[in-house]
């Protein structure tokens, strides 16, 4: 049965995506929110089984031919599709049959996958403040009584006129100086950026050759650019710098653990870039936006430590200060971006997001 012309006015212009089957669970209609959700056309898909466009569980399969045979309605939260591209997608979707005879069913899809990755940036952006206003009065609080003590050595070593007595105070001065180092690394760049126009490539390519010297040939980069990216508004030092942060804990995380990585496999860092349109960071919808992820082969970060990772002094490595990815953060933030992690054994993904627009 052909949708009226008024009704599927009314389908496409809904942000729903809503699919249409009909016997044999064959795709009779999709609209513009389906096309964009799955990938494809209707022109496409038309006339062929649901299987042509997804890949759902077999219960699942099972439940749409009962929902056919015996006209039930049924409603699935945070179901998991995945497209026949590999894409996964959560999503929430209800099956209502319009019809037994013949047999045709309504399918409508709403995907949560953006609703949940807004939810977790929110939360990291909300810990970022929180962990900027903590550091910011314990700096004060420590720099403080640093200065008193710095000062109070420096004073009683224009005393002292015996060298051993003097290389106590000499201690003293070097730590105070230390720990003062520390704090203001603690809280990131001090400085406003210096924004000109950037290429990311120009400052992913910096990196690897950093990192290729460290590594002496022990690395493998891989790269999968976008070349049809623009340049934007940054500070390519303090973007150097950011990468670098991420790049370095993944190299010393692979190099570490090498011999837990299955099938000797050799260390990978993968750089690619992709461009987003109409995406949303935080609370902001920007026009253009890139999509930068750092991707090593190394055994994963541990469950209990990934929802932290960005938090200072918290580090997976016995020798790190856990400081790197608080900085990086913190670089970012200035530019309007947000960095996120994905990791599982034999991956970990550093997704950094970076507005390459104005907002409109």
């Amino acid at each position: 049965m052909a949708i009226p012309a008024g009704y599927k006015s009314i389908l496409d212009s809904l942000t729903t995506a809503v699919i249409v089957l009909k016997d044999g669970l064959q795709i009779q209609y999709l609209n513009p929110a389906a096309e964009s959700l799955f990938e494809t056309s209707i022109t496409r898909s038309q006339g062929g089984p649901i299987n042509d466009i997804l890949i759902d569980s077999e219960d699942a399969l099972k439940t749409l031919y009962a929902a056919a045979e015996n006209g039930q309605s049924y409603t699935r939260r945070e179901a998991e599709f995945v497209l026949t591209s590999g894409l996964r997608l959560t999503v929430d979707y209800s099956v209502s049959p319009i019809s037994l005879d013949p047999t045709e069913l309504l399918i409508e899809i709403q995907p949560r996958d953006r609703l949940l990755r807004i939810s977790r940036e929110e939360d990291i952006i909300s810990q970022q403040e929180t962990t900027r206003i903590l550091v910011r009065g314990m700096a004060h609080e420590i720099k403080n009584p640093l200065g008193g003590i710095r000062g109070a050595a420096q004073l009683l070593d224009r005393e002292l006129t015996s060298e051993d007595q003097r290389e106590y105070t000499q201690v003293i001065i070097a730590e105070a100086d230390r720990l003062r180092s520390l704090v203001d690394r603690m809280l990131g760049p001090n400085k406003a950026p210096k924004l000109a126009p950037t290429n990311i490539h120009e400052v992913l390519e910096r990196v690897k050759t950093l990192l290729e010297a460290e590594s002496r040939g022990r690395i493998n980069f891989r790269r999968d650019y976008d070349p049809s990216l623009p340049e934007f508004q940054g500070d390519k030092e303090q973007l150097i710098q950011a990468f670098l942060n991420i790049a370095r804990n993944a190299m010393e995380a692979a190099f570490e653990n090498q011999a837990e990585m299955t099938g000797g496999e050799q260390p990978t860092i993968t750089f690619r870039t992709r461009a987003l349109r109409q995406f949303t960071i935080g609370h902001k919808r920007h026009r253009l936006v890139c999509r930068v992820d750092v991707i090593d082969n190394g055994p994963g970060i541990p469950p209990d430590l990934l929802q932290n990772v960005f938090y200072p002094m918290i580090s997976g490595r016995a020798s790190g200060t856990g400081l790197g990815l608080s900085i990086t953060q913190s670089i970012i933030g200035q530019h309007h971006g947000l960095v996120e992690c994905e990791s599982q054994p034999g991956e970990t993904d550093f997704i950094i997001f970076l507005p390459l627009e104005d907002n409109q």
